[in-house]
């Protein structure tokens, strides 16, 4: 298999999982100490995992949670943050502008800021207030989810929480790889069919929304250079479906949450108007070990990931261009 390296990943989940006692005891000090409201901050991939991770919160909690954009946060601000907000962030690099001139602003504020920052002695880092390092790929919507689940279990919204974390850290890891090695096969054959498309259209809801706008905007077209994008399943009706054709191009993700329903109706008319279209479900993927009704939780947009993945390491090799290479991106002043 193309860019797979089975010990790294499960070492990677694992210790994903095993901060879990650290990011408790920050979240149980923060909760404690009362709050107003709880903001995941972001721009780009990071705003698409913070609309996943606040998604999730909106349908299982009343906890008055939201997602924030970076970059509208220090143009437009947002009175609703105040002191006694809590802010969660990711960074790899930590030293995206936007984020530092956000946190900038809400640190005169006075909020108190959670930060899974990959590079210590940075700047994000040293605006946080509670600072958790572990660079390891593919783990920032794990860490995001523990953050949100704590609150939940803290709130009495959350009775299995321990139940729960006890299936994930005995099986997340290893039932993941075998989702990525079913994959292999159609995740060959997509990129063959599609890695030279003038536009493709990546459609999802509920925690798949998230995935087909990070997946399209920073897989496909910063990445890759391919032109694509992302539609929600609940607006795909007002605008997109009157461009779609015989060989247009699309493709839906569905998960497993509340939202499928929608991601269901598109898959439903695609067959009538498109002779062009991929559904990618998470329910063809199977993980031993973790209970049914926690699959719409946490499982289904990790194993799109892991579908997405084996996709991109053959676009990659097929159009010989690494997906490490940005021809404008951090190159020029912007």
């Amino acid at each position: 298999m193309l860019k797979f390296d089975e010990q790294t990943q499960i070492a990677n989940i694992q210790g994903a999982l095993a901060l879990r006692s650290e990011v408790e005891a920050i979240v149980d000090k923060v909760y404690a100490q009362g709050f107003d409201n709880i903001y995941y901050l972001g721009i780009g991939g990071t705003y698409a995992s913070s609309m996943q991770a606040v998604t999730y919160m909106n349908g299982k909690s009343d906890l008055p949670v939201y997602v924030q954009h970076a970059a509208e946060y220090y143009t437009t601000g947002n009175r609703r943050l105040t002191k006694n907000s809590i802010v969660i962030v990711s960074s790899v690099t930590g030293t995206t502008q936007e984020v530092v001139k956000a946190l900038e602003e809400m640190k005169e504020v006075g909020a108190t800021v959670i930060g899974f920052i990959d590079t210590p002695d940075t700047a994000l880092a040293n605006l946080s207030d509670y600072v958790i390092t572990y660079p390891a790929p593919g783990t920032e919507q794990l860490k995001f989810f523990m953050v949100a689940d704590r609150l939940m279990k803290l709130n009495g919204e959350f009775e299995d929480y321990d139940v729960y974390y006890q299936e994930l850290e005995q099986h997340l890891a290893t039932g993941l790889i075998e989702v990525e090695k079913k994959a292999e096969a159609f995740g060959k054959e997509f990129a063959e069919k599609h890695r030279h498309d003038a536009m493709h259209y990546f459609i999802g809801a509920g925690n798949q929304w998230g995935a087909v706008y990070s997946y399209a905007m920073c897989y496909w077209e910063e990445q890759s250079w391919l032109r694509s994008k992302s539609i929600h399943a609940a607006e795909f009706l007002h605008g997109t479906l009157e461009i779609v054709d015989e060989t247009t191009p699309v493709t839906v993700f569905l998960g497993e949450d509340e939202q499928r329903p929608l991601s269901e109706r598109v898959a439903a008319l695609l067959p009538r108007i498109c002779a062009n279209y991929t559904f990618i479900d998470t329910k063809d993927y199977p993980v031993k070990g973790i209970s049914e009704k926690y699959r719409g939780r946490i499982l289904s947009h990790l194993i799109m990931h892991c579908v997405t993945q084996r996709i991109d390491a053959y676009v990659e090799k097929l159009n010989c261009h690494p997906l490490d290479i940005r021809r404008y991106y951090r190159q020029f002043e912007y």
